[in-house]
C-alpha cells in the first residue's frame, strides 16, 4: 500500500491497492441530488476522479477549484469527478458558492463504496486520502496519484497530461 501520512501521521488505507492497467473497480456514490451514480453513468468517457477528504477545507477547496478550472479545457469526452465523504446537500451548496460547474462533485456517505472499492478509505478517519485517478474509455485505470501527505495538493499537470494521452 502507498504510504500516506495525515498532518505528519501515518494512516491505514482500507480495500485493495490498484495499480495502472488494472480494471476500474464499480462503486456506488450519489450525485448533489441523491440519484445513483456508477462506473457506468460515465461509459465511453474518459474519467479523471478526484478522492478528496473534505470540500470544506483549503486544500479540497483549492484542488477542486483548479479541477474546474482544467476541465474547461479539456473536451467534453473527458469528465473531472470529486468524490468525497461530504453529504450530498453540503456538496451542493459548496459547489454553488464556488462557481464550481465543470466539476461533478459526488458523495461516498452511504456505504463507502468507492474508498473501499479503491483502496483510499482512511480507517482512521472515514475519509477519502487525496487520490486521483485516470480512467479510460474502456474503464481501465491510466494513472494513479496518491498524494503522500494529505494536507498537500496533488501534482495537477502530471493528471491533465495523463488525461491528454488518451484523447
Amino acid at each position: 500500500m502507498p504510504k500516506i501520512t495525515f498532518k505528519g501521521n501515518p494512516i491505514t488505507l482500507v480495500g485493495p491497492e490498484l495499480k495502472v492497467g488494472d480494471a476500474a473497480p464499480d462503486f456506488n456514490v450519489v450525485d448533489n441530488g441523491l440519484a445513483p451514480v456508477n462506473l457506468a453513468t460515465y461509459q465511453g468517457k474518459i474519467k479523471i476522479i478526484s478522492a478528496v477528504p473534505s470540500l470544506d477545507t483549503p486544500v479540497c477547496d483549492t484542488e477542486t477549484r483548479r479541477f474546474n478550472q482544467e476541465a474547461a479545457q479539456l473536451p467534453g469526452e473527458v469528465v473531472v469527478l470529486t468524490i468525497s465523504q461530504d453529504l450530498p446537500f453540503a456538496q451542493k451548496r459548496w459547489c454553488g458558492a464556488a462557481g464550481i460547474e465543470k466539476v461533478i462533485t459526488l458523495s461516498d456517505y452511504r456505504d463507502r463504496s468507492f474508498g473501499k472499492a479503491y483502496g483510499v478509505l482512511i480507517d482512521e478517519l472515514k475519509l477519502l486520502s487525496r487520490s486521483i485517478f485516470v480512467i479510460d474509455r474502456n474503464n481501465t485505470i491510466r494513472y494513479i496519484q496518491h498524494v503522500p501527505e494529505v494536507t498537500q495538493e496533488p501534482d495537477y499537470a502530471a493528471v491533465i497530461a495523463a488525461a491528454r494521452q488518451l484523447l
